[in-house]
């Protein structure tokens, strides 16, 4: 007797006991091309995420001058504060090509002239912290990450029209409210929705879009050199908008939470449109676990990782070595322009450098090197190198130049694996919420680099030597987490027990 072949539609309703992850890996174990598209597109906001994060490099920097009179007390050399407002003269003319320029800014105190760009960073805490829940419940990991990138991009074009630093540093704290979900969003369903085989390469889409992002900032920059700072908001913005509404017609939801939250047929919807022919009813939670996230609470994720002591002493590390490695970061990035080298060079090196930096670790590094010993290296190296430079300071030129890549480079690396450690740190039914709070604590040690930026034209020690130390000092908690190279991607916090049971704590 000849066995018959089953149809899709009783595949998809086969009793079989299966986990979500098993059933996620049998049903897009193999990457087609509309998962290529669909990694494409879920890329896209984080390179204006890149671009609305390091725009006040360019928009915020102090613009070249000259003596306009025969007075000797002026020269190339002298300080500007100490100059009559009538021995000198931007060489911009009439052409405000930044916000120094325009609001007089050059000799104001560190606090106010960084409020701006302090005022976006807090607002990528604040929103982060009120906004970081909802991609585990009401709305989705989707629906988040096209409402973050269009209140992102809204408020950087609005900035454009701000008649004062007043009304500019609120609508720059507007934007980084926006902006915060936007990376974490993008990194989850980039790992999400494909088989554990391709997770590191298409979170690595992710990272490079944020490097494109930042050349491309670089780019339009340098051709509107000459024209008005809220010209390089403007050209910057208007796309990001376009986007933010593509995502939302064209971008699939993550299968991994649809389960989570009892729509299955959602999930199976999702999973056919991404190219599955084998579909099989996983073994969902039970609704008294307190895994299964239901909607009406957007805070219940957030209750379920709380409530477990485990998860609160990982996530607590988690968040100080985060706070010390988005300290290095991004201070590294917003300091460009105190190493005394051409600004629009200096940004293409280290864009190039921190792309080169996402490829090996995503096409090399994930698969076969530990999470810890990487992330211990790295910033032990970076924070190491980046106190040395600050001590010798600009004088040697060629010598300085290369330790900040060498330094940066390491920080790239750390930021890359800390962001990929943190997604295999913790369970699908709090993971959104977890990596978003660790994604916070690196967001505020952002917070601190303008004022150290602006501090470190006077002396690096103040800017680079505090990245570097908080770098060195923060890289140490790495020994207190668990090594997650090889392990699934857990479902529930019972998973996540059993399967940690190696673990430190």
């Amino acid at each position: 007797m000849e066995r018959n072949e089953k149809s899709p539609e009783e595949e998809i309703t086969t009793p079989l006991i299966m986990s979500v992850d098993e059933m996620i890996e049998q049903s897009i174990g193999r990457l087609n091309l509309i998962q290529i598209l669909q990694i494409f597109l879920v890329s896209i906001p984080t390179f204006f995420d890149s671009q609305q994060t390091f725009i006040t490099v360019f928009a915020h920097a102090l613009p070249t001058w000259s003596c306009t009179t025969s007075n000797t007390s002026c020269t190339s050399n002298s300080k500007l504060c100490d100059l009559s407002k009538t021995d000198w003269a931007w060489d911009s003319g009439n052409v405000h090509t930044s916000i120094i320029s325009e609001w007089d800014l050059q000799c104001a105190n560190s606090l106010f002239a960084g409020m701006p760009a302090t005022s976006y960073f807090v607002g990528c805490f604040l929103g982060g912290l009120l906004l970081a829940t909802l991609g585990d419940s009401s709305l989705g990991r989707k629906n988040l990450l096209c409402i973050s990138t269009l209140v992102m991009s809204l408020a950087a074009f609005a900035s454009a029209f701000s008649p004062n630093i007043w009304v500019y540093s609120i609508f720059r704290f507007i934007c980084g409210i926006g902006r915060a979900p936007v990376a974490i969003c993008v990194l989850v369903l980039l790992t999400e929705r494909v088989s554990k085989r391709w997770r590191a390469q298409a979170a690595m889409a992710g990272f490079m879009s944020f490097s494109l992002g930042i050349l491309g900032l670089t780019g339009i920059a340098f051709l509107t050199r000459d024209l008005s700072w809220r010209t390089l908001y403007l050209w910057t913005s208007i796309p990001g908008i376009i986007s933010s509404l593509l995502c939302y017609v064209f971008l699939y939801e993550s299968p991994r939470l649809l389960l989570m939250q009892g729509r299955e047929k959602d999930a199976m919807a999702v999973l056919r449109g991404l190219g599955s022919n084998t579909l099989i009813s996983p073994s969902l939670p039970n609704d008294n676990t307190g895994q299964k996230l239901p909607k009406t609470n957007p805070f219940i994720s957030l209750k379920i990782l709380l409530g477990r002591k485990w998860a609160v002493k990982r996530l607590i590390a988690s968040m100080l070595l985060s706070f010390g490695i988005g300290l290095m970061y991004f201070g590294m990035f917003l300091s460009v322009g105190n190493l005394g080298f051409d600004i629009y060079l200096t940004s293409v090196f280290n864009a190039l450098l921190s792309l080169f930096s996402y490829m090996l670790t995503f096409l090399w590094w994930i698969q076969h090197c530990n999470r810890r010993s990487s992330l211990l290296g790295f910033c032990t190296i970076s924070g190491a190198t980046c106190i040395i430079f600050s001590v010798i300071g600009k004088g040697h030129g060629g010598v300085l130049i290369g330790r900040e890549l060498i330094s940066l480079f390491c920080a790239c690396m750390a930021y890359n694996l800390v962001l990929m450690y943190m997604v295999e740190l913790f369970p699908t039914c709090v993971r959104n919420s977890a990596t978003s709070l660790v994604r916070q604590a690196m967001i505020l040690g952002s917070v601190f680099d303008p004022m150290l930026v602006l501090l470190g034209r006077k002396n690096m020690i103040y800017s680079y030597g505090a990245f570097g130390l908080a770098m060195l000092l923060c890289g140490f908690l790495v020994l207190c987490l668990p090594e997650t190279r090889g392990k699934a991607l857990c479902d529930t916090m019972e998973e996540q027990e059993f399967m940690d049971q190696d673990k430190i704590f």
